[in-house]
């Protein structure tokens, strides 16, 4: 009897969560009074919330949705190149440091760092002319 009733209770608090419109869940949760008025709730994150005013004008705030949807998408490539050089080292291929927190101290030793462990692709021997052309 207990589980069916954990269930029953579980589809009433789906069925009560509102993620769009007016009633949705809020910031603040119910200390949330004074939302600004152009966040209606019809778009996916809107929480009622911003200070600074950064989507008040519309044309802004659709760029700024199209700008966080970019930095998502390189994101995720990020993850995946975080991920991936680890994964075929422990599956037989060889990498100078396939663990990508310690793969930039690879500049540092003799010869500089290979990309790709090619010397004719891109070969970084100096930080300090990486840093030049990238800044």
């Amino acid at each position: 009897a207990a589980p069916a009733k954990v269930k029953k209770a579980a589809l009433q608090t789906s069925k009560g969560t509102e993620w769009y419109g007016p009633n949705r869940a809020k910031w603040l949760g119910p200390f949330s009074t004074n939302t600004p008025g152009y966040l209606t709730g019809e778009f996916a994150g809107d929480y009622g919330w911003d200070t600074a005013g950064l989507s008040a004008d519309p044309e802004t705030f659709r760029r700024y949705r199209e700008l966080e949807l970019i930095h998502a998408r390189w994101a995720m490539l990020g993850a995946l190149g975080c991920v991936t050089p680890e994964l075929l080292a422990k599956n037989g291929v060889k990498f100078g440091e396939a663990v990508w927190f310690k793969a930039g101290a690879q500049i540092f030793q003799e010869g500089g760092l290979n990309y790709l462990g090619n010397s004719s692709l891109i070969h970084a021997q100096s930080i300090l002319a990486t840093l030049a052309c990238q800044v």
